[in-house]
């Protein structure tokens, strides 16, 4: 590690040096970055630091926290790195908890469950909390709660002037209102402070069935019937895998097609809402319990380590189900490579407007497909199938853009995407973090 002559004391890695691609590496293994500097952020100060040095040469700048959501490759410029900025703090009177940059969600659901707390946070622990916040955040209880933007009290953000700002709804309306959906597109956020809610335990889990016993069509036209009849704070998601057959795998897993159904509640009744379910076919798995919310990360149960993916995802206007069986056909055992489709059931507190620019909350489910490895490969098999969807697609979310940072149509509406433009070129009017999702100036 080597230190900048001309940036306060900021310490910073170059290609070549020693922990240069330590320093870089993250969950995504699939898309290099090769930045011509790698600031390894400490404090606000050395994200300033970063900013001024990149905007004074007119540098494009990038951030990597966990390294989930990495746009894609790119060469030179300056990546801020803020895996040390991991400060959590819980006001559990206030039910609020401030969270630096580099802090992931499972460190704030561990700082809050004393409290009886938890935040909004997504399915994996290991994915930063401010960078899923701002794309958003759909998190485990999202029909009951909203985004988790919809949550966000304070934010401290550096734009591209050098400035450490600290914004509220009050203070700064449209930067509040940009930057709660918009991204890392209009500056680095350092920390936030994000409301909690008051949620102790959950009923919660999976029921897994095996697509060689029953229909795949079957299971997920079943599923989107029921969530017709579930109450508003019941979240829950479809999912379909084919496992290879590896003997690095659990033997109830190798060689098989999984497709899963995935609940999180709040409410007393759960057993009876989930019963309907049981009655698809034979069960493979069944994880449905009463649980802490400290162990709410089993209902998913994501991979933990680091691989490579490729994927993307609409926001649709309607249910799947007239194009189901054509699109897990497209990414079943057949397609050619392993593919993952996720189904998030969308509504309730969703749907309801906020002050930031979260787009098509009208929407009613959301598809994420990915694949593992080669990108132009997954390309070939998701492309047709994201084209299938097209009519009932109203667009595309910035968190579950996996890797697809070369496309930015649809990740938001006309509207949101003019008005988005409009404080882009007030805060950053020359691009200066284009390295991210988002729109320009």
């Amino acid at each position: 590690m080597t230190y900048l002559t001309d940036t306060a004391d900021l310490l910073v890695l170059r290609p070549g040096d020693a922990g240069y691609d330590a320093e870089l590496a993250g969950f995504q293994t699939g898309f290099a970055q090769r930045p011509a500097l790698v600031v390894a952020a400490r404090s606000a100060a050395d994200v300033v630091a970063a900013v001024r040095y990149a905007a004074d040469r007119n540098l494009p700048v990038g951030v990597q926290s966990g390294g989930h959501g990495v746009p894609g490759a790119s060469e030179g410029g300056v990546l801020v790195t803020t895996k040390r900025m991991d400060g959590v703090s819980v006001d559990p009177g206030a039910r609020t908890v401030r969270v630096q940059a580099g802090v992931r969600w499972g460190q704030v659901v561990a700082a809050a469950e004393p409290y009886g707390l938890a935040p909004l946070n997504g399915s994996a622990p290991s994915v930063g909390a401010v960078s899923y916040t701002l794309g958003g955040g759909l998190g485990i209880l999202a029909r009951e709660f909203g985004y988790a933007a919809d949550h966000v009290r304070t934010l401290d953000v550096v734009t591209a002037d050098g400035e450490l700002r600290h914004v509220t709804r009050d203070s700064g309306p449209d930067l509040y209102w940009a930057l709660l959906g918009g991204g890392h597109s209009l500056g680095i956020v350092t920390e936030l402070e994000i409301g909690l809610v008051p949620v102790r335990t959950l009923y919660g889990g999976s029921l897994a069935f095996d697509g060689r016993e029953v229909d795949p069509t079957a299971v997920l036209r079943a599923y989107e019937e029921w969530t017709r009849t579930v109450p508003e704070g019941l979240t829950s998601s479809f999912a379909a895998v084919p496992y290879p057959d590896l003997p690095a795998l659990p033997p109830r897993l190798r060689g098989r097609y999984v497709l899963s159904v995935r609940v999180a509640y709040t409410g007393t009744d759960g057993g009876r809402l989930v019963a309907p379910l049981r009655k698809i076919g034979p069960v493979l798995a069944d994880s449905l319990r009463e649980m802490p919310y400290a162990e709410s990360h089993t209902i998913h149960s994501d991979p933990d380590f680091p691989h490579a993916y490729y994927g993307d995802s609409a926001v649709l206007s309607e249910p799947a189900a007239d194009r189901s069986a054509e699109l897990l056909a497209r990414t079943g055992p057949g397609a050619g490579a392993m593919c993952v489709v996720q189904i998030n059931h969308l509504g309730g507190a969703l749907a309801r407007p906020a002050p930031n620019s979260v787009p098509y909350r009208e929407g009613r489910f959301l598809v994420r497909l990915l694949t593992m490895g080669d990108r132009e490969k997954a390309r070939r098999i998701l492309d047709p199938a994201f084209a299938l969807l097209a009519p009932a697609t109203l667009g595309r979310s910035v968190n579950f853009a996996f890797g697809a940072g070369d496309r930015t149509e649809g990740l938001y509406d006309a509207e949101t995407r003019r008005r988005l433009a409009g404080v882009k070129s007030q805060y950053d009017p020359a691009n200066l973090f284009r390295n991210s999702y988002g729109v320009s100036a």
